[in-house]
């Protein structure tokens, strides 16, 4: 029974909720601006005309390059040597296809085949033709199919999730009378509470089943990527869930079931809301008009909370390790002075971190089913 409800339920909605995430964010323009790669320190590093250790330590430009989206996805640097993973470049420009790795701009020009990546301006981020730069006039617009970190992180994420639960679901079907070990102990729960916490209480017994596979899809997706963005190391640190491009396209599936399951009764208690005196409603549609907008700022609402609850936990971390850097500079002594209390308020911020990837993983899925549940309701018979 399990092995049908992962196999019918859970898969299906991984792979299309994914794959749709994936089509709308592929585009890097369309999320958060974009950092520079680094091509700075590794040429100076080459050429030796100046050494990073005697730079002034910038806290904003570091923390803007972990938060935000990038063309690599950096590592660590060792001495003087930057590791990181070059990333493709796909590109479509004056009806021709680019294809190269990141690692192509790390040179004296920042150039490649006639693109850079802006570092100023409004299209700061971007990767822009020089030929209509240096002629300062619009020309043939540059599309970015690039595969940025944070769509990196998304397929790695999506393998995960799709490597552990086909894996449990064919547990299920081998050892169906026994009982649960290992990854289908601790996930069997979460799962459970997923659909009698959340779907059934929300939507109710009877319509909860058909919106299994989505609410199940973005809770383990956002909690997912919630943890791996604490981890340090590779393949954690990236962003996703704090890059207001998938947040926003999560809440736009939301938004889309919700519009395309509603029943007759949804639709005509916007357009003519019960208890409204008539005078709001003619000659102007003005409670029309609130119904509609507040349809729109519901899933509005659930982009930003998710985006800004992660982002700011990120920028509260980082700011810690800035202030060790900081009175580092100044003294040794003091920075380790300074360092104890700063890495134990790290600490402390990583397991607050842990608790509000399960919160913001709930609260999403939870938002998303009242919706479905408010859109499903029927009049009631007297």
């Amino acid at each position: 029974m399990l092995y049908r409800f992962f196999h019918n339920n859970f898969l299906p909605g991984i792979s299309l909720v994914l794959i749709f995430i994936l089509i709308l964010q592929v585009n890097p323009a369309r999320g958060q601006d974009q950092t520079q790669l680094k091509p700075d320190t590794l040429t100076k590093t080459e050429s030796g005309s100046e050494s990073p250790e005697n730079e002034k330590f910038n806290p904003g430009t570091m923390i803007v390059e972990h938060v935000v989206d990038n063309h690599e996805w950096h590592i660590a640097e060792v001495g003087h040597h930057a590791i990181y993973i070059p990333l493709p470049v796909l590109l479509f420009y004056d009806g021709k296809f680019y294809a190269f790795w990141s690692s192509k701009f790390h040179n004296e020009t920042k150039s490649y085949k006639g693109f850079t990546i802006e570092e100023k301006g409004p299209d700061k981020g971007k990767i822009v033709s020089l030929q209509s730069k240096s002629m300062g006039v619009a020309g043939a617009k540059v599309y970015d199919f690039s595969f940025t970190k944070t769509v990196f992180a998304i397929f790695i994420s999506g393998f995960l999730l799709l490597l552990i639960f086909i894996s449990i679901a064919n547990k299920y079907k081998k050892n169906n009378l026994k009982a649960p070990s290992g990854l289908q102990n601790l996930l069997e729960p979460l799962i459970i509470f997923v659909r009698d916490d959340i779907a059934k209480s929300s939507i109710g017994e009877k319509r909860y089943e058909k919106y299994m596979p989505y609410l199940l899809t973005i809770f383990f997706f956002i909690l997912l990527n919630n943890l791996l963005g604490i981890v340090p190391i590779f393949p954690g640190g990236a962003n996703v869930t704090g890059n207001i491009a998938v947040t926003g396209v999560m809440a736009v599936c939301t938004l889309v079931i919700t519009s395309f399951t509603g029943t007759r009764h949804y639709w005509i208690d916007i357009v003519n809301t019960p208890g409204v005196p008539w005078w709001l409603k003619l000659p102007g549609p003005l409670m029309p008009i609130v119904e509609i907008i507040g349809i729109i700022t519901k899933p509005f609402v659930l982009m930003v909370r998710l985006f800004a609850n992660m982002t700011a936990g990120h920028i509260i971390i980082l700011g810690f390790i800035s202030i060790i850097i900081i009175f580092g500079q100044i003294s040794t002594a003091l920075g380790l002075g300074v360092g104890i209390p700063t890495v134990a308020f790290m600490i402390f911020m990583d397991m607050l971190e842990i608790l509000v990837a399960f919160i913001q993983a709930y609260v999403f899925t939870l938002l998303s089913a009242l919706y479905f549940g408010l859109a499903m309701v029927e009049p009631e018979h007297h």
